[in-house]
């Protein structure tokens, strides 16, 4: 039993909160709710045990603050660009090399990249060893390589070894 329903509790919110949205009781509604309610928390099982091996939380802190602080420079940055002449900018696409290996690590740097204003991660090579990322306004690519590597890929290497 527990293997279907490893939170029963989370089944019963789903189902009741899904007719509840709907405000229909007809059996195709019911259907769907029963089905996500069977779904979605066998999906919530496996992120947690896809993530059990994340480590190292105050890195994981210190990582979420040079963030935050980081897209707020980087706003006012694209703000003081966008709002300058437009030859001045100059946009490009850079291979940045990864030294890490680990998926929800790579999923974090880039959602990090696209977070922050005026980078967007636009692929990932199918060895999962570059990624690519587009830059509103770049002036060395080395440089823009080694602040991506040591501000936020190597404390993610820590956190998902």
């Amino acid at each position: 039993m527990k293997r279907w329903l490893p939170a029963p509790l989370l089944s019963v919110t789903v189902f009741v909160v899904w007719l509840l949205l709907v405000a229909s009781l007809e059996p195709a509604h019911v259907l769907l709710a029963a089905v996500l309610a069977l779904v979605l928390p066998l999906v919530a099982q496996r992120l947690r045990e896809d993530t059990a091996h994340a480590r190292r939380p105050g890195v994981a802190a210190r990582l979420i603050v040079v963030v935050l602080w980081d897209i707020v420079l980087s706003n006012i940055e694209v703000a003081r660009r966008i709002l300058g002449r437009e030859s001045r900018m100059r946009p490009a696409f850079v291979w940045i090399p990864l030294d890490i290996t680990n998926r929800h690590g790579i999923s974090a740097l880039a959602g990090i990249i696209t977070m922050t204003p005026g980078t967007v991660s636009s692929e990932l090579s199918p060895d999962q060893r570059h990624l690519l990322v587009h830059f509103l306004h770049l002036e060395d690519a080395d440089a823009a390589i080694a602040h991506i590597k040591s501000r936020y890929e190597a404390p993610l290497r820590e956190v998902f070894p």
